[in-house]
C-alpha cells in the first residue's frame, strides 16, 4: 500500500499534468511489452510492435529491458520529474542526469539483478554507453510508441478533461479518490494500491498527477522520495483503440450514426473537451433531452465515454470518436 501524506499546502499545490509524458510512457510500455498484463488492451499492440521489430527490439534497444525490468525497480532517472511533453525534451533531461545520480540509481538496480553489458557500462560512467542509451530510447520510441501516439494522446487528454471537470465540480479530494477504484482518502492521507508498503510525506511540495496510457493495475512513482513527487496512474482504455478503420469502411457502419446533430455533439466534444449534458445542449443549441438522447447513442457506439463526477455526468470523446470526427473527407 502506498500512503501519501498531505498538508493543506500540498493539496493547494497538487496539479494535473498537461498531457502524456513520452519518457513515462516509454518506460511503462517497456514493462507492458515484457509482461502479459492487460491482455485485452495491450495484446494487439504487443503483436504489432513485435511484428515491426521482427524477433525482438531494434538492435540498439535490445538491452533496455535489462535497464527497465517489468518487476521490481526501474531507475528513477529514466522518467524526469520535470514535465516534458515531447520526446526531445524528455531525452535531453535523461541524458543530462548527473553521473552520480545514474550511478546511485543503477546501484539500486544492481541490488535486485546483476548489471551486464551496456547497463554495467552506464553504471561505470561510460560516455559511449550514455550516448547508446539516447539512441536506444529514440529507436524504441520510433517503433513502439510513435505510430500510436495520436491515439495515446487522445486517451490521456480525455482523462485529463474528466479530472479537470471533477476538480471544478467536486474539488481536489474527489480527484484524489478517483485515481484508482481502491483509493482511500482519510485526511490527510491518500492510500493507493502499490507493489510495496511505503509512505511518502509531501512536506509542502504538492504532487503532480500524471495519467498514463501504459500504467496498468496500480499507480507508479519514484523510489527516491526526495525527487519532486509525481504519481502516474492508470486511465480508462477503449478496447478498440487500435482500430484504424475509417468511417467509409463498409465493415464499420459508423456513418449511420452521423446526422447533423450528432456531428455537432462530437465536434463540440472535440473542440471543448469533456462537457456535461447541459454544456453540450448549450454549445449545440439543442434541448437537454435531445442532448441526453444523442450522448446515449454515441456512448453505446463506443464513440464517447460518460462518467459521473459528483452531481454531474461528464461526456468525453473516446479515441474511436476522435478518429471519426477527424477523418479526412473523401472526394
Amino acid at each position: 500500500m502506498l500512503r501519501i501524506h498531505f498538508t493543506g499546502e500540498d493539496l493547494a499545490r497538487t496539479r494535473l499534468a498537461t498531457g502524456p509524458q513520452p519518457m513515462w510512457e516509454l518506460l511503462l510500455s517497456l514493462h507492458k511489452l515484457a509482461d502479459a498484463d492487460g491482455r485485452m488492451v495491450f495484446d494487439g499492440w504487443r503483436r504489432r510492435v513485435r511484428a515491426v521489430m521482427g524477433a525482438g527490439l531494434p538492435a540498439s534497444a535490445r538491452w533496455l529491458p535489462h535497464l527497465a525490468p517489468p518487476v521490481g525497480y526501474s531507475p528513477d532517472f529514466l522518467t524526469p520529474a520535470r514535465q516534458a511533453g515531447d520526446l526531445g525534451t524528455g531525452l535531453e533531461l535523461v541524458l543530462a542526469t548527473p553521473r552520480r545520480r545514474i550511478r546511485d540509481d543503477l546501484a539500486t538496480l544492481a541490488a535486485q539483478r546483476p548489471l551486464r553489458g551496456p547497463v554495467a557500462e552506464l553504471a561505470d560512467g561510460s560516455p559511449k554507453a550514455l550516448h547508446g542509451l539516447g539512441q536506444a530510447l529514440r529507436d524504441y520510441h520510433a517503433h513502439a510508441l510513435a505510430p500510436f501516439w495520436n491515439r495515446i494522446r487522445t486517451s490521456v487528454h480525455a482523462d485529463l478533461t474528466t479530472r479537470g471537470k471533477t476538480f471544478l465540480h467536486a474539488g481536489i479530494e474527489a480527484v484524489l479518490t478517483g485515481l484508482h477504484p481502491k483509493a482511500r482518502w482519510t485526511p490527510p492521507v491518500l492510500e493507493l494500491p502499490y507493489s510495496t508498503d511505503r509512505d511518502i510525506h509531501l512536506d509542502g511540495r504538492g504532487v503532480r498527477l500524471l495519467p498514463s496510457f501504459f500504467c496498468w493495475g496500480r499507480p507508479f512513482t519514484f523510489r527516491d522520495a526526495g525527487l519532486s513527487p509525481v504519481i502516474a496512474y492508470p486511465i480508462e482504455h477503449d478496447l478498440t483503440w487500435l482500430d484504424t478503420s475509417r468511417p467509409g469502411d463498409p465493415k464499420r457502419p459508423l456513418a449511420a450514426l452521423l446526422g447533423r446533430t450528432r456531428t455537432m455533439v462530437l465536434t463540440a466534444l472535440a473542440t471543448h473537451g469533456g462537457c456535461t449534458t447541459t454544456e453540450l445542449a448549450g454549445r449545440t443549441g439543442i434541448s437537454l433531452a435531445s442532448a441526453s438522447q444523442h450522448t446515449s447513442v454515441l456512448r453505446d457506439a463506443g464513440l464517447i465515454s460518460t462518467v459521473r463526477r459528483g452531481g454531474h455526468v461528464v461526456h468525453s470523446l473516446r479515441p474511436a470518436g476522435a478518429s471519426l470526427i477527424n477523418a479526412p473527407a473523401k472526394h
